[in-house]
């Protein structure tokens, strides 16, 4: 039977609950345990993919094509795992589930109610990614905060889970804030009083206690919570801000937290093995060179909306021996008339995914100064459509080219919507999502990147590279770099001649791990590190 590990956040949300999560995992597969990670949203809709990135961030999609929560990227960076869509499941998929059963009249005319229909249904999918994973131990994270209405199913459901299970199979983890009062010159503990009491008025008590702050919490801290949240002095652990992410594993094994877990899990306390992660961060202290990297999108407010991007250039800039100075870049406001200003001192211009015409021509933009002026360019899913669509216009003779999507009339419709999605109403999980093969061209920059004639990226689009134009855009010296093994889809482009000019239908950036950067990230920074010189 797998253990399961359950982890809640109390006072503020944003605290770090997934790198916590995620943090543990690490060091639990560090002492050879198979661990799987996952994640219950407790708002209603069905999933991410329709939520405005500005609400939610990016939407992380799995390799089997589930659309999920960002905390899913920290958890398969983490934990180096592929999750599935067992992996994340909201309040809203529950209740859909639930009232599909209602109206087939599987309730038999009764009540169906929050105790015991929808605490139940959480507890099967606690069951089932058990089961299905056959993992060891099971890390779980409740998202929103304690106090917040819409989580209490979640942690009932938790709640009534440990009492089913055998002593030592499950155990409570709380995230909490610890703030820093300018003027009292101290840390205060009455937050994390109140919501740990919050949770323990619910039926649960935390095992272990992570308090986040800004600043030092001294060894008295840590005995005035634990006396008043009963846990011992060392069940509860310091979390203050890191300088990297991937430093909160270390910091927490120094507090002997996964030899903890493990005992309270009643499980053995195998030798962790952490040097892939210490020789990561020792390589990213011995970077001694940097580039600068413009990323050009519409949701440059929030970074969050960019999250694997930004992670997957750093984990390549490691790799490459530089520091990644991300610029963020509103799509919005860039043209041919000011992208020098904007762009002239940067090393190298990435153009990711996204949707809608808003930023778009500031993307075109983007691709153009790339090409024009010999700058390593790389173009994620909208950024290859964008760079499709400028090379049309300034090289094949198609004015005013662009995607259907946009311009349904347009004379040159150089990409266009996916046949299998012209029927399509729908606009949840119903993209082209998850996995597909691609098959590289050799000698082209992607296959030298790749170094295999066979590659998989996961993909969430709806329109592709149309073929009608395919070849005049091939004739007048576009490389098509990748395609479906079939040769019907374009999955890859890049321009010839150019020092580094790739773009890509799929999301590399989806699966990018610290110790196993991804190609195409690596011959982008590589390229870039090389202008900078």
């Amino acid at each position: 039977m797998a253990k399961h590990i359950f982890v809640t956040g109390g006072v503020v949300s944003s605290l770090g609950k997934g790198i916590t999560a995620a943090s543990l995992g690490h060091l639990l597969k560090a002492r050879g345990y198979q661990v799987t990670m996952q994640k219950m949203d407790p708002y209603l809709n069905v999933d991410p993919g329709t939520m405005s990135p500005f609400q939610h961030g990016e939407v992380f999609v799995t390799e089997d094509g589930h659309e999920g929560d960002l905390d899913l990227g920290h958890y398969e960076r983490f934990i180096d795992e592929n999750l599935t869509r067992e992996s994340n499941f909201t309040q809203g998929s529950i209740y859909q589930s639930l009232i599909a059963r209602e109206r087939r009249g599987d309730y038999l005319g009764g009540t169906v109610q929050v105790i015991p229909h929808v605490t139940e249904a959480i507890k099967a999918r606690l069951r089932r990614i058990a089961d299905q994973t056959g993992a060891d131990i099971v890390i779980s994270e409740i998202g929103g905060t304690v106090g917040d209405i819409e989580s209490l199913p979640f942690i009932e459901a938790a709640r009534q889970f440990k009492k089913e299970l055998p002593y030592g199979d499950v155990l409570f983890v709380h995230v909490t804030l610890v703030p820093y009062i300018a003027a009292a010159h101290e840390v205060k503990t009455k937050p994390t009083q109140h919501s740990v009491k919050e949770l323990r008025s619910i039926g649960v008590q935390p095992d272990f206690i992570v308090c986040r702050s800004d600043h030092e919490i001294e060894d008295g801290v840590r005995e005035k919570i634990a006396l008043f949240c009963d846990v011992r002095p060392e069940e509860v652990l310091v979390c203050t801000d890191a300088p990297s992410i991937y430093e909160v594993p270390l910091g927490l094994h120094e507090q002997r937290f996964d030899e903890m877990v493990l005992d309270r899990l009643c499980l053995e306390r195998r030798s962790a093995d952490l040097a892939p992660l210490r020789s990561f961060l020792a390589a990213a202290d011995a970077c001694d060179e940097e580039v600068d990297v413009a990323v050009v999108g519409k949701y440059v407010s929030l970074p969050d909306a960019y999250l694997s991007v930004i992670e997957a250039l750093g984990h390549a800039g490691v790799r490459c021996g530089c520091r990644v100075n991300v610029h963020l870049v509103d799509g919005e406001e860039l043209s041919d008339a000011n992208a020098g200003a904007v762009l002239g001192g940067m090393d190298g211009i990435l153009v990711p995914g996204g949707f809608g015409q808003r930023a778009f021509e500031g993307k075109i933009a983007a691709a153009r100064y790339a090409r024009k002026q010999g700058i390593p360019y790389l173009g994620i899913c909208l950024g290859l459509q964008a760079a499709v669509c400028m090379f049309a216009r300034d090289a094949a003779g198609m004015s005013g080219a662009t995607s259907a999507e946009f311009d349904a009339e347009a004379a040159f419709p150089v990409v266009d919507l996916m046949p299998e999605q012209e029927d399509v109403e729908g606009k949840g999980g119903t993209m082209r999502l998850g996995a597909y093969p691609c098959k590289v061209e050799p000698g082209t920059k992607a296959f030298e990147a790749y170094g295999e004639s066979i590659i998989y990226e996961r993909h969430r689009h709806r329109y592709e590279v149309n073929n009608a134009f395919r070849e005049r855009l091939v004739e007048a010296g576009l490389s098509v770099s990748g395609a479906s093994p079939d040769g019907r889809l374009v999955e890859m482009v890049e321009l010839p001649g150019h020092p580094w000019f790739v773009a890509s239908q799929g999301h590399p950036e989806f699966k990018s791990r610290p110790t196993r950067p991804h190609p195409l990230f690596c011959g982008f920074v590589s390229a870039a590190a090389v202008r900078r010189a």
